[in-house]
C-alpha cells in the first residue's frame, strides 16, 4: 500500500512508514496499465525525503466526475431540496434505477488543494460540503486507488430546478481533493467517513457514515462512467455522499471543513466566497 502526495517539488511516496521522493507524475500513474506495479518500480529508485508542508491536489490532466443519489441519505436530501420549490420526487427513481446519476464536476486546474479555500456562491442561500470517497481510475477503466473529495454544492439552486444542477455543482472553488492518493488498498464497507464543520473556533456540525451504506460498488460506478466514453488520462470519480447537514444549516465564509476517511487521512479547507477565488 502506498500513499502518494503531490507537492510543488514533485511526488512524495510513503510506504511502510518510510517516505521517498519519486521521479513520477500523477499523469504517469493514471496512464499506466498497472499503477501499483509502477509505484513499486518507482519506489526502488526513489530518494529518501520528508513530506513538505504545502500539498497540491492529487490530480493532473484527469477530469473529475461525480455520482449522486448513491446513499439513502443523499436520496432523502435531494428530495427535500426539490420539495422546497414544489418539485417532484424523481430522485427516488434515480436511487432505485440500474443507471446511476453521473455528472462532470471539474478539470484538474479547478480542483482546490488541501488547506486552501473552497467556495460558496453569492447567488445561493443553502450551501453544503459533500464528503465523498473518490475513486482513482486509470485510462483502461480500472479502479486502482482512492482519495477524499469535497463536492461543494448549492442545494438552493438545484432545488429551484434539477436542470440547474451544473450551476449548483460547477463553479470556482466547488471541488477539493486530498490529502493523498491511496494506492494498493481501497477503503472497505467497515471504514467510515466523518465530516466536521467549525465556525469561529467551535464545532457547528459533526456527522459520520460507513461506506457500507454506499448503494453501488466501485467497479459498477467506474463501469458506467467509462461506458461509451474515453479517458486517455484516466479519471477521478466522487462516489456520492451519505452525510448532509439538515436545514437550516448552511456554510458561511470563514467556516472550516474537515473530512476524514479511515486509511486515507483528513482533507481540510476553509470556506470563502466563490467570487474571491481565482
Amino acid at each position: 500500500m502506498f500513499r502518494l502526495y503531490r507537492t510543488r517539488s514533485g511526488v512524495h511516496l510513503e510506504h511502510h512508514g518510510e517516505g521517498r521522493d519519486a521521479d513520477l507524475s500523477i499523469d504517469d500513474l493514471f496512464r499506466a496499465d498497472d499503477p501499483l506495479d509502477l509505484l513499486r518500480e518507482t519506489w526502488e529508485g526513489g530518494v529518501v525525503g520528508v513530506l513538505p508542508d504545502e500539498l497540491l491536489a492529487p490530480v493532473g490532466a484527469q477530469e473529475v466526475w461525480a455520482a449522486g443519489v448513491t446513499y439513502y441519505r443523499s436520496r432523502t436530501a435531494r428530495m427535500e431540496e426539490s420539495e422546497q420549490a414544489g418539485g417532484d420526487r424523481f430522485y427516488d427513481l434515480v436511487y432505485e434505477a440500474e443507471r446511476p446519476e453521473l455528472f462532470f464536476k471539474a478539470t484538474g486546474r479547478r480542483v482546490r488543494a488541501p488547506g486552501s479555500t473552497v467556495g460558496i456562491r453569492s447567488d445561493s442561500t443553502w450551501d453544503v460540503p459533500e464528503p465523498e470517497l473518490t475513486l482513482a481510475i486509470n485510462r483502461s477503466g480500472r479502479v486502482f486507488g482512492a482519495t477524499i473529495g469535497n463536492d461543494l454544492s448549492s442545494r438552493s439552486i438545484e432545488g429551484e430546478n434539477p436542470l440547474y444542477l451544473p450551476q449548483a455543482k460547477v463553479y470556482s472553488g466547488s471541488a477539493s481533493l486530498g490529502p493523498c492518493l491511496l494506492v494498493g488498498h481501497l477503503p472497505g464497507p467497515e471504514d467510515e467517513i466523518t465530516l466536521r464543520i467549525s465556525r469561529s473556533g467551535g464545532e457547528v456540525f459533526c456527522g459520520k457514515t460507513a461506506l457500507s451504506q454506499l448503494k453501488r460498488g466501485y467497479e459498477e460506478l467506474a463501469g458506467f462512467l467509462f461506458r461509451e466514453n474515453d479517458f486517455p488520462d484516466g479519471a477521478l470519480l466522487m462516489t456520492g455522499t451519505g452525510i448532509v447537514p439538515d436545514l437550516p444549516f448552511t456554510l458561511q465564509a470563514g467556516d472550516e471543513v474537515a473530512i476524514t476517511i479511515d486509511g486515507i487521512g483528513t482533507l481540510r479547507n476553509t470556506v470563502a466566497s466563490a467570487a474571491s477565488i481565482a
